[in-house]
């Protein structure tokens, strides 16, 4: 460690404006942060934007059979032609995806996850390596693992309780998951500390900061998704559909009709994509809620069958997935001559998630735009020809996974009984006695309790 300390330079204070070093103040520079002259529209200045070495994700990566098809085309049919097949190939997949069940969706998302994280971490190693400090890619991994341990290990205690009673180890780890989470946080914290290196701690800081971003972005908001999926498949699927929908619509929409730009950020934004995309979604978001709640595969919620060691997706539908007849306004019925319209409930929330996809969601898309504009990069990466990284695809989604998890728990979510079981088989008999008395107390006095069940008592 004193190594690592040795390479900082000589002596003296280190905090004191005398011994920044060139090198330091050039590397705010690089990362932009000081002193910031972007203008308006001019996304592209050399001041606005640091010195990042040219990234891989710029290079066309498209296929050659591809590349020799489309050749007499002009870029932009060509590009269109490029991202409408790819985009026919990921729905198709989506669609395998979801047949093969909620364990695979969540390995998927899983997947995604790292890899979202990948890319922008990327970004930050290639202005990072230059300075050769230690341990930085190391770190940024170490807290990945750690965040990741603390929110699945509090999915396996809610929905694996039964698994988790039956393993002394597990029993061990759920009962002290948060210290243990909060400790292996600490080391990586530490490490943090001793990895400082003299005349570069901005720098190194500025690092940690750009860690800790990219975890809230993409490891808390994909833990929600899988949170979104064990309410049910129906959460998952159609948020995730109506913003493809969205980005579709706006994109045919802003191909065909665009003509004024929407934000600076993203020039090839228009209105005429943005307006356009919203009603589709809208109507496409209703239909599919319609579709999908008439099975209980979609509409139950998931949960692990402890006996089977399997996920179950059977159940009573509740009252959100029946279907309700609602009397319609006097004005719409003198209109249209219907007095009352019969869907299921789910349908009305479908209408709300749609308008957030369609009129909040893509603000996660010109979030993103600045991002890369700010470090001069058209994508996260090229692991998709013609949409770029995995990152650049999903931008929106994970801002709508969060809007999908606090609505249901705000509109749509009550009490969850089997989290409240299972918490309560955790408990000592002792505990679980009292806890039974005194339910059974309650119930006598409401009049819920059935007579045999009292003569019992």
């Amino acid at each position: 460690m004193t190594e690592l300390r040795k390479r900082g330079g000589g002596g003296g204070d280190p905090d004191t404006a005398e011994n920044i070093s060139d090198k330091e103040a050039e590397s705010d520079d690089r990362l932009g942060l000081p002193g910031d002259g972007e203008g308006e529209g001019d996304v592209d200045s050399k001041t606005d934007a640091p010195d990042v070495p040219v990234s891989t994700a710029d290079k066309d990566n498209t296929p050659e059979c591809l590349n020799k098809a489309l050749k007499g085309l002009p870029p932009r049919w060509k590009n269109y032609w490029i991202r409408g097949l790819l985009s026919i190939c990921m729905i198709s997949g989506f669609f395998l995806i979801i047949y093969m069940g909620p364990i695979t969706l969540i390995f998927v998302v899983m997947c995604v996850q790292i890899k979202c994280f990948h890319e922008i971490i990327t970004i930050g190693y290639r202005v990072y390596r230059s300075y050769e400090l230690p341990w930085f890619r190391t770190l940024s991994w170490y807290f990945l693992i750690c965040v990741n341990y603390f929110f699945y290990g509090e999915t396996v205690a809610d929905y694996f309780g039964a698994v988790v009673r039956r393993e002394v180890p597990l029993q061990f780890l759920a009962r002290y998951h948060r210290f243990i989470s909060f400790t292996l946080y600490l080391a990586g914290f530490c490490m943090f500390v001793l990895s400082l290196v003299k005349k570069h701690y901005r720098l190194q800081f500025y690092m940690f900061a750009w860690t800790h971003v990219t975890l809230l972005i993409v490891v808390t908001q994909s833990h929600l998704v899988i949170q979104n999926l064990f309410e049910g498949m129906i959460w998952f699927i159609v948020p995730i559909s109506i913003v493809i929908c969205n980005d579709i619509m706006a994109y045919l929409f802003g191909f065909f009709f665009g003509r004024t730009p929407l934000i600076k950020l993203s020039p090839k934004k228009t209105w005429e994509g943005f307006i356009g995309g919203f009603f589709p979604t809208v109507v496409f978001g209703f239909l599919l809620a319609y579709l999908l709640s008439q099975f209980q595969y979609f509409v139950c919620p998931v949960e692990f069958n402890s006996d089977t060691n399997r996920f179950t997706v059977e159940c009573e539908p509740s009252d959100l997935f029946v279907l309700q007849e609602y009397t319609l306004p006097a004005a719409v019925q003198s209109t249209l001559g219907w007095k009352t319209l019969t869907l299921y409930p789910f349908q009305i929330h479908s209408i709300f998630l749609s308008s957030f996809a369609s009129l909040i969601g893509p603000f996660g898309g010109f979030f993103a735009s600045g991002f890369k504009r700010a470090f001069k990069i058209k994508d996260f990466a090229n692991t998709i020809p013609g949409h770029g990284g995995i990152m650049d695809r999903f931008d929106c989604q994970y801002l709508m996974a969060t809007f999908t998890h606090v609505y249901i728990g705000s509109f749509v979510r009550g009490p969850n009984p089997s989290k409240v079981l299972q918490q309560l088989l955790m408990l000592q008999p002792e505990q679980q006695l009292g806890i039974f008395h005194t339910l059974h107390s309650h119930l006598q006095e409401r009049g819920l309790l059935p007579p045999a069940a009292v003569q019992a008592e």
